[in-house]
């Protein structure tokens, strides 16, 4: 996936103004965004504050590095036992 321009407290800010009345025209206009974009991340960002995608980011990185701790040991527990198999 491509890296947005934006951060996600910058999208968040937007959101918010949109959310205080402002046009979402004028918002993505000023930003150089698509109207397709801005409700995509109003879809995906809405309703949060910027601690809260922060909080979001942190733990799906942690998610990520615990699925892979568990894919490697899952490989090295399934070659022990290929290696107990053929000594029995």
């Amino acid at each position: 996936m491509r890296k947005s321009r934006f951060s996600e407290t910058q999208i968040v800010k937007m959101l918010k103004e949109a959310e205080a009345g402002r046009p979402v025209t004028d918002i993505c206009r000023e930003q150089g965004i698509s109207v397709t974009t801005f409700y995509k991340w109003k879809t995906q960002y809405g309703g949060m504050e910027a601690s809260d995608v922060r909080r979001l980011k942190d733990l799906e990185a942690e998610h990520s590095r615990l699925k892979q701790m568990f894919a490697e040991l899952s490989l090295e527990n399934q070659a022990l036992k290929d290696v107990i198999a053929k000594m029995l």
